[in-house]
């Protein structure tokens, strides 16, 4: 099979990917009319725009239930491996993540779906690897959150590794698995496996993600602040003796003007926010999550409501082009986006906005 690099390995200074499509809302807690519902369809439709456009990769959340509200949001969300599969055969150049829980999925299994994935994609798929964060998700499969999620996700991804990789099935007695006659084939295409990455924003994360995977999200308040998370990170990857690939998550909202923009974001984020959602959603994170700055919570509700507390674009596509260059000049390598509702303002996003990404060196197609 001939297989190319994988996106996130391509050229282009700033990379684009698209996130949490799969999910009811994506990551907006709204309830304006136009709030994206995720059905297939609509999944179809924003993968294969993100496609033709050269994004470079499409990227689910993986959640079991949802905060309530309304909306009940993010209750409905499809699961990411057979979301994977089925965008890969219907895609041609992006990146196709699939997004697990380690302590919900056993290795064996994700080694098998996921290097399914690879094959279907020709070495498109790509795993993020969470360990979670909400103990009512974990209740629905009898699993509690465990104090050492990392150790066991060290051994979950090491294990997946060595089934690909052995020529003879074989034994494995670890602290969380212990195992008989082990064997994973078909191996993944890429080698030694499919390209990994974490969101972690707490020392024990980043050092499991420094340490086995080859990119990591993390997350800042401010534009100012970004270069400090970037060389923390850089300086736990050299103690490990290698690089990762640093990103970020954003919520977009571009218009022709500034004030549409605002207008927009106000109302949908405010006016309009799903509040019993926000608030479970802000307490639950607060509560058992790691993933912000502990000013995040209070200083920036409508962040929350926007786009689960990421940082927002939010402006012209001149303005937007503005402020992913000062991301990337503090050391970002790309970022996923969210929309309230991504068939409808990706194909503005991709027309205006990437051209000006171009001339401003961030892109090279």
């Amino acid at each position: 099979m001939l297989v190319k690099p994988h996106p996130l390995k391509g050229p282009n200074r700033f990379k684009l990917g698209v996130f949490s499509t799969n999910a009811d809302g994506g990551l907006a807690i709204t309830d304006v009319p136009e709030r994206w519902r995720a059905g297939w369809d609509d999944n179809l439709t924003a993968a294969g725009i993100a496609d033709r456009a050269g994004l470079e990769f499409f990227l689910p959340i993986a959640r079991w239930r949802g905060f309530g509200g309304k909306n009940r949001v993010r209750e409905w969300s499809f699961e990411t491996f057979t979301w994977a599969a089925g965008l890969a055969s219907a895609t041609e150049r992006i990146g196709l993540f699939m997004t697990v829980h380690v302590p919900i999925v056993h290795p064996l299994y994700a080694a098998k779906a996921l290097a399914t994935v690879d094959h279907i994609s020709k070495g498109r798929a790509g795993l993020n690897i969470v360990c979670g964060w909400n103990p009512q998700e974990f209740a629905m499969f009898g699993v509690a959150l465990g104090e050492k999620g990392y150790v066991q996700a060290a051994e979950w991804i090491g294990l997946i590794e060595r089934a690909y990789s052995a020529s003879q099935p074989f034994d494995f007695m670890g602290e969380y698995y212990q195992l008989k006659g082990v064997v994973s084939r078909p191996a993944s295409v890429q080698v030694p496996r499919p390209v990994t990455m974490n969101a972690a924003f707490g020392g024990p994360g980043r050092d499991f993600a420094a340490k086995n995977c080859d990119y990591l999200f993390s997350t800042f308040s401010e534009l100012e602040d970004g270069k400090n998370h970037v060389a923390d990170i850089r300086q736990r990857a050299a103690g490990f003796g290698r690089e990762v690939g640093i990103y970020t998550v954003c919520h977009v909202v571009c218009r022709e003007t500034q004030k549409e923009a605002d207008d927009y974001y106000e109302k949908y984020a405010v006016t309009e926010a799903d509040h019993a959602a926000v608030d479970a959603h802000m307490q639950g994170k607060k509560e058992f999550s790691k993933s912000h700055d502990a000013s995040a919570y209070d200083l920036y509700r409508k962040r929350f409501a926007g786009g689960a507390g990421s940082y927002p674009l939010v402006g012209t596509p001149e303005k937007i082009v503005d402020d992913m260059l000062k991301i990337s000049n503090q050391g970002y390598a790309g970022a996923a986006l969210t929309f309230v509702n991504y068939t409808y303002e990706l194909p503005f996003f991709c027309d205006r906005v990437l051209p000006l990404m171009k001339q401003a060196g961030l892109r090279i197609n």
